[in-house]
Parts: C-alpha cells; structure tokens; sequence
C-alpha cells in the first residue's frame, strides 16, 4: 500500500535540507564544468595553447581560472 506520508516533495521538505541539495547540485556542476574545461584544454597541441597565450605548464596547474563558454 501507498502511504501519502511517504511521499517528498519540495515544499514538505524542510528547508535547510532543500538549501543543502541545491548547494551540491551547485557543487557538482561546477566540478563538472572545471573538468570538463580541463580535458578541451588537454586535448590542445601546444602550438594551439601557444596561439591562446598559454603552456602546457599553465594548463596542468592553473586549469580552473581558465573557463570555456
């Protein structure tokens, strides 16, 4: 049998639980991004980085100031 009490939903859930999920929903997406972000970045030769102003050195090390929309 179905119990209705069961059932979550967003306004039922209390609201620092809520807050929390969203936060790492927000966290994530962004790891997500900066990985992502990493990997185009990788997949460059070097003559590429060097037409964008970069080295491989900075790519390795400093990846996540660097963003691509």
């Amino acid at each position: 049998m179905h119990n209705s009490n069961s059932t979550i939903s967003a306004r039922n859930m209390r609201p620092g639980l809520f807050l929390a999920i969203a936060t790492a929903a927000q966290w994530l997406a962004r790891k997500m991004n900066e990985r992502r972000n990493c990997n185009a970045l990788m997949e460059l030769s070097d003559e590429q980085l060097k037409d964008i102003g970069l080295s491989r050195g900075q790519t390795e090390s400093d990846v996540h100031v660097y963003s691509r929309y």
